[in-house]
């Protein structure tokens, strides 16, 4: 489909967020990146497939083209949209993180998210549960060295593009 991320790993290669992490996370069990009980951790893929596939595939810049002129406000009503579904199903699961007091395969899908919250002009005062979880992941090292704007390979004309975003 052309799409990123694609992952070469162990003399394989592997499409698609989800199955991508998951597979990280079985690999390299240490720190877990899912609860160890099983509601927990079906809470956890709930959040994470909420965000990427109720949110995501809304702002893809292939949906967005073809929506044309209005692509903004599309990205941003459903952006909005999702994250009123996430929004109450995290007041239910927050601790200091999206489930609890530990990083989650949810939070690695927020994180992103975000970006595209801010490239939209969503006005996050809406959703404080989401925003509070964001500022406090963004603080994490792992997360700070994750960034895009910390990799070589990022595009100069994204960081140029997203330079507005300092917020992020």
């Amino acid at each position: 489909m052309m799409q990123v991320p694609t992952l070469y790993i162990d003399g394989h290669y592997l499409i698609q967020s989800l199955p991508i992490i998951e597979y990280l996370e079985e690999r390299f069990p240490e720190p877990a990146l899912l609860p160890k009980d099983s509601y927990g951790r079906a809470q956890v893929r709930a959040l994470a497939e909420l965000i990427n596939s109720g949110i995501q595939p809304f702002q893809n810049n292939k949906t967005l083209n073809m929506i044309g002129e209005k692509s903004d406000e599309w990205a941003k009503h459903h952006i909005e949209y999702g994250f009123k579904a996430l929004e109450s199903m995290l007041e239910q699961s927050a601790g200091i993180y999206s489930y609890g007091d530990i990083v989650t395969i949810a939070d690695i899908f927020l994180v992103p998210q975000m970006f595209g919250a801010h490239r939209f002009k969503v006005d996050m005062t809406q959703f404080p549960t989401i925003t509070r979880i964001h500022a406090a992941l963004v603080e994490l090292p792992a997360f700070q060295e994750a960034d895009a704007f910390q990799q070589p390979d990022t595009p100069e004309e994204l960081r140029v593009k997203c330079s507005q975003h300092s917020s992020l």
